[in-house]
């Protein structure tokens, strides 16, 4: 059973991401709202001010406690990148311009960064984070997430893509549920909290 007023506001444009997020929080009993308001995205070297500039910015707009995810895929023969600018990089060149960026190359290294962003209607901010190590794959892999999903094989989750792997299964493995769950375990805290006061 949900809690009474205990519901997460996402905003987010990508479907997803929330039925991602959907499923991490009913796992702590905590409702997602898919709130589509318009922000702008900075450009920025870290993935955190990103979020944090977004959230704020949706908050002050709807007057609602929100959050924002930002993520990046950072690849470690490429000195990072695309790092913060994953979304633009995915838009303009796709999985297989990164793979033709990857063309000969051994050391396969990468991560994926996820921050999660919460702000209240005050303006009071904090962020989660989340992470995980995988390699890029030699070609793509899987129909289903979304992104660089079908170039990214998990550490973690037998050499698959996150492309080859269920919602359910991504969710063991992903940056972006690691840092969903920090932000519901903080949450469902501080929501019991200000319930007995």
């Amino acid at each position: 059973m949900f809690l009474r007023g205990k519901v997460a506001f996402f905003v987010t444009s990508n479907v997803h991401k929330f039925m991602e997020a959907r499923l991490v929080f009913a796992e702590y009993k905590v409702a997602a709202a898919l709130l589509r308001v318009e922000v702008h995205e900075i450009q920025d070297d870290d993935i955190e001010n990103i979020a944090k500039t977004s959230a704020m910015e949706a908050g002050g707009k709807c007057n609602l406690p929100v959050i924002v995810e930002d993520a990046g895929l950072f690849i470690d023969a490429l000195g990072g990148f695309p790092g913060p600018y994953s979304s633009y990089v995915y838009r303009t060149i796709g999985t297989r311009g990164i793979l033709k960026l990857m063309r000969g190359i051994s050391q396969r290294k990468a991560h994926f960064r996820s921050v999660v962003a919460y702000c209240d209607p005050k303006g009071s901010l904090r962020c989660f984070n989340g992470r995980a190590e995988g390699r890029i794959s030699r070609r793509e892999l899987g129909t289903s997430g979304f992104g660089f999903d079908p170039i990214f094989a998990s550490s973690n989750g037998r050499g698959k893509t996150f492309a080859e792997m269920t919602i359910e299964e991504k969710n063991r493995y992903s940056h972006r549920a690691k840092a969903l769950r920090e932000f519901a375990k903080w949450y469902v805290t501080s929501f019991r909290l200000r319930s007995r006061y």
